[in-house]
């Protein structure tokens, strides 16, 4: 089989063996072992992964391509160099009568040394899968890597029309690994944990760059569109780029410097229902507007009740429960505003309730019935 492993062979090292299996790509996982994958790479740089792809070329027949990659066999037996020099063809057996099955296609490494299993070899192999109602994969063997799985059909052969492949039975599960210090083209293995903070990889799923902070793998920097983290960037790329000043201000390049980005200005506005007049009160209107915390907001009232007269000091006692304003337009401690229905005027208290009392008005004034009284206040919610 042309599968050739390096510094496997317990006669010797072959000075062919030796130049095609020079891989010098090791992704670590800890301080003696590696990640399992391929070295990515195409013809023409199209496509992140080119190497072991595996194509249908019968009804129970497959040709593996040629391909380099690296197997991790427990952590103390070091990492094997592999790479099939030749495109090889790979026979299914026919499916189970009863039940469908998965087949895993592995690329395998065996070393006496420490399997004891009588050979120092490597070759393309099928893992047989259990038939089953409802199949699951078998899983790998010790120092091998998984290319694809294949399902078997119950019944497939060569004489009932064979594997679907047009109806996807293969399952590319190759993964990808590149040398330390590397940018690993993520490939089926998004999810696999860096092995160092500082760590990159690109994951083409996501469209980013991704760095292991030692917990996880965050987009960094952000691609376009996104906000440049703090320190990243001095001269933007183009006009409506972000960046993060200083940890704190946002930026935005305006096409020759960078100038402090003021968000536009967001305006409520309430209208007339959404206040609740007092018992002897009539509600003519309520409107409020507010932003960025402030609001203004005027209440206009007509006196539906019995005549209300101030002393000659002004007062009215007890104060006089007008109306009541909603939620969200409430001051955050109690405000004292201003009121008047032409003929007199006088103090009106916003609490932080939404409650709206009359607490004086014109020395011996009137609050008379059918008169309109505005009262207007402008507070911090």
């Amino acid at each position: 089989m042309p599968v050739r492993s390096g510094w496997l062979m317990p006669t010797g090292q072959t000075r062919q063996n030796t130049r095609v299996t020079n891989i010098g790509a090791t992704t670590p996982v800890n301080p003696l072992g590696v990640r399992s994958g391929i070295l990515p790479g195409t013809y023409d740089g199209k496509y992140r992964v080119g190497g072991l792809w595996m194509s249908s070329t019968g009804p129970m027949t497959a040709t593996v391509y040629h391909g380099r990659a690296v197997i991790q066999g427990a952590t103390t037996d070091g990492a094997y160099p592999v790479a099939l020099d030749e495109d090889i063809t790979i026979t299914f057996a026919d499916g189970d009568p009863l039940n469908d099955r998965i087949d895993l296609v592995v690329i395998r490494v065996y070393d006496n040394d420490v399997d004891a299993l009588g050979k120092y070899d490597a070759g393309i192999e099928i893992v047989k899968g259990t038939p089953a109602a409802a199949p699951v994969a078998p899983a790998a063997p010790a120092r091998s890597l998984t290319l694809f799985s294949v399902k078997v059909k119950k019944g497939a052969s060569a004489g009932t029309g064979g594997i679907d492949w047009v109806g996807g039975a293969a399952t590319d599960l190759r993964t990808t690994t590149v040398s330390a210090g590397g940018i690993l083209p993520v490939y089926n293995n998004a999810g696999v944990a860096g092995a160092y903070p500082g760590q990159y990889q690109d994951n083409d799923n996501a469209h980013f760059l991704q760095r292991w902070d030692g917990t996880a793998w965050i987009a960094y920097p952000k691609e376009i569109g996104g906000i440049a983290p703090s320190g990243t960037i001095t001269t933007g790329s183009y006009a409506g780029q972000y960046r993060d000043y200083n940890g704190g201000q946002l930026q935005r390049w305006n096409g020759t410097a960078w100038a402090a980005y003021q968000p536009p200005v967001e305006v409520e506005t309430v209208s007339t229902s959404a206040a609740t007049p007092a018992a002897g009160w009539t509600l003519n209107g309520f409107a409020g507007r507010r932003t960025r915390g402030v609001a203004t907001v005027s209440v206009t009232v007509t006196r539906s009740g019995a005549d209300l007269t101030a002393t000659s000091a002004g007062n009215l006692s007890p104060d006089e429960l007008v109306a009541t304003i909603p939620v969200g337009w409430r001051p955050s401690f109690a405000y004292e505003a201003t009121g008047t229905d032409f003929y007199g005027q006088g103090s009106f208290t916003f609490s932080t309730d939404g409650s709206v009392h009359v607490r004086t008005w014109s020395a011996n004034g009137v609050l008379t019935a059918g008169r309109n009284i505005r009262i207007t206040a402008t507070y911090v919610l």
